[in-house]
């Protein structure tokens, strides 16, 4: 795979003006890619401070708002040895920010319980609790405004072609192809240096699990997943036993009812035997303990519910092989048509006496047993966690033949389930609605690749939107 500046797409997506790359000594990178920073939480998480030296755990960093106020909605920040708050989070620059651009003078942030900012001011009287984030990133600066996907603080219109279709719909389907797996490969290599970042600072183990726990919380709860795989090393201790990993991480979740229900039904049983686990062994791990806030429900499917979610983590945690397998996956000789199988077959569990018969433990039992993982979730971690990992990690390692081999395999990939996101890009790039346009994973992967550095850099009518041009110039020229 192409290093970042060889790649064609990832020429277009670099300023043209040298001077506009980051230093490490600049004073300040731009606003915009500090709120990048904190919306994906490149941060050394296990070590924040605020500017007056407390402690601080983001549970969850909150929602981007589109509709103007602070910067981000609905965080839970637990700070010091206080209990875990819901509120917003501005990001500025500088904590004298707060007062200049008039927030304490403004009711929109009167939500407002922590101000993130770069420099490390300290704060003036009456102002939210401050977080300078100057040295607290997970990686240098300027690999970050490499690789740091930028925020969409608008929604796109998904009925408005943008001025790039007609050009991208014009390109032969080999040259089509050509361009999305360039921009599938930045997508790719950026998953990846967000992997080798993590390990540099926990090692590579840990880095992964993260990884999975985030796959699994799916858009609505990556963050209270993470949390919960960043303490993993305190709670992966004594027995390790599937149902006794589910019990804890049912607990540590805040998931778990205070109280059982009284009705002798298979989801009664069952909480109550989880209960007689938990309880024994919660005063151990309290400070790891996560708040219900920290979680989103709605509009989920029943399949993706955190808690059945947790229940398979739990069983692949207790499994110690793991992991060698699926090195050993990454080196065995696999056909492109037997990938998925084959990769879910090592995934894939025992059948779980309660999980395999219901979706949540309030849920009547199934007629027939539900598998715990289904081929569109194998898809999703396969190329979310799973093929950047083991690439990242082989080049550590010096081995080339690896990262051939994960290249192929991400390229020849079967294309992802279809969500709103895929739905928008196609119709706004493409000016197609349907899902088999795009055969592969990798060019679903390039195609939001390209939504994220050229559509949400710009406004509904594409206005000085550089894309559409570098195309059209790019046709002009012969094929590579």
């Amino acid at each position: 795979m192409s290093p970042p500046l060889g790649n064609l797409y990832a020429r277009w997506r670099t300023p043209a003006d040298p001077g506009t790359a980051l230093r490490d000594e600049d004073p300040a990178p731009p606003e915009r890619l500090l709120q990048a920073i904190w919306c994906h939480q490149r941060l050394r998480r296990d070590r924040l401070q605020t500017a007056d030296g407390r402690p601080l755990r983001v549970l969850h960093p909150g929602f981007v708002s589109v509709e103007g106020g602070p910067d981000f909605r609905g965080a839970v920040i637990q700070i010091g040895g206080a209990a875990p708050q819901t509120g917003d989070v501005e990001v500025d620059l500088r904590a004298s920010g707060w007062r200049a651009h008039g927030h304490d003078r403004n009711p929109a942030f009167g939500n407002v319980l922590l101000h993130v900012v770069w420099d490390d001011a300290a704060p003036g009287p009456g102002t939210p609790t401050v977080l300078p984030l100057r040295h607290s990133l997970d990686a240098p600066l300027p690999e970050l405004a490499v690789w740091l996907e930028p925020i969409s603080l608008r929604a796109l219109p998904e009925t408005l072609r943008g001025q790039c279709c007609s050009a991208l719909r014009s390109l032969e389907e080999s040259r089509q192809d050509e361009l999305l797996d360039a921009a599938a490969r930045v997508r790719f290599q950026a998953k990846a240096e967000q992997f080798r970042a993590r390990a540099r600072l926990a090692g590579w183990e840990q880095a992964f699990w993260e990884g999975m726990f985030r796959a699994l919380g799916y858009k609505h709860n990556v963050w209270p997943m993470q949390t919960l795989a960043e303490a993993r090393p305190h709670w992966l201790s004594g027995p390790r036993a599937a149902f006794v990993l589910q019990a804890r991480l049912f607990g540590l979740s805040g998931l778990l009812p205070t109280e059982c229900p009284r009705a002798l039904s298979a989801g009664a049983v069952y909480l109550r035997r989880l209960w007689d686990c938990w309880w024994r062994e919660r005063d151990e791990f309290r400070e790891d303990l996560l708040p219900r806030a920290a979680w989103r429900f709605h509009g989920l499917r029943p399949a993706n519910h955190p808690q059945r979610r947790l229940a398979l983590a739990a069983h692949w945690l207790a499994d110690d092989c793991l992991l060698q397998q699926l090195e050993g996956w990454a080196a065995a000789e696999i056909s492109d048509r037997k990938l998925l199988d084959s990769l879910r077959d090592i995934l894939e569990v025992e059948r779980d006496d309660f999980w395999s018969w219901h979706w949540t433990w309030r849920s009547n039992r199934l007629p027939a047993p539900q598998p715990m993982l289904g081929s569109a979730r194998v898809t999703d971690l396969a190329v979310n966690v799973i093929l950047p990992w083991l690439w990242t990690r082989a080049g550590a390692g010096g081995n080339e033949k690896i990262r051939q081999v994960i290249e192929q395999r991400y390229a020849a990939w079967p294309r992802a389930e279809d969500n709103a996101l895929l739905k928008l890009a196609r119709q706004r790039l493409l000016g197609v609605g349907r899902s088999g346009a795009l055969r592969r994973a990798a060019a679903q992967q390039g195609l939001i690749q390209i939504l994220r550095d050229f559509c949400e850099h710009s406004n509904a009518l594409c206005e000085r939107c550089r894309f559409p041009e570098l195309v059209r110039g790019w046709t002009a020229r012969p094929a590579t």
